[in-house]
């Protein structure tokens, strides 16, 4: 009897489990958009990202929304990249503060080629080096971050929307990494 019991308790473990996997695969498009923000700290943001590809984002999975994600950020850090050479050539700089944004530039180029690498390593269902790659890119940021003085500048402001934009691809690749957490 006893045995009856735990076969019992497995069976219907297992059905939730696998109920709960059937969800999350089927769940696409605003569905799914909407049940991924609800786990990003910026979810206004994540709604519009995610949105913003209109042939995708209707139909999107897990993995095309990482992807618009990505893109976007890898769109925000090229403007990011615009803006670095135009205040670098500021001859009203100090010299330090134009090194910094040249440092900065270099970071951020870095971070642009890492969301590019974490793109490749999804396409290839490779979760654990998207986020090594994405980490790297983070890791980019606070470099950056660090290369300019002061946190009101142009960049700086940039750069703190570069990060939440990170973070919304974070969020979806570690979901894509653990589904059932999701």
């Amino acid at each position: 009897m006893e045995s009856m019991k735990r076969i019992f308790s497995v069976l219907v473990l297992s059905m939730i489990v696998m109920a709960h996997q059937t969800s999350a695969e089927e769940s696409k498009g605003k569905d799914l958009i909407n049940k991924v923000c609800t786990m990003s700290p910026s979810r206004d943001l994540c709604i519009q990202v995610l949105s913003s590809d209109p042939m995708k984002s209707p139909t999107a999975n897990l993995k095309d929304l990482a992807i618009i994600s990505l893109r976007v950020a890898a769109n925000n850090a090229s403007g990011i990249l615009t803006d670095a050479k135009k205040l670098i050539n500021d001859e009203n700089l100090a010299p330090d503060v134009q090194q910094g944004l040249a440092d900065c530039k270099e970071t951020i180029l870095d971070a642009q080629s890492q969301l590019d690498d974490t793109i490749a390593a999804l396409l290839q269902d490779s979760q654990t080096n998207a986020k090594v790659w994405l980490k790297a890119a983070f890791a980019a940021i606070d470099t950056c971050d660090a290369s300019i003085p002061g946190d009101d500048d142009v960049l700086s402001v940039e750069s703190a929307a570069f990060r939440k934009l990170c973070n919304i691809s974070f969020t979806i690749v570690g979901l894509l990494a653990k589904p059932q957490l999701f």
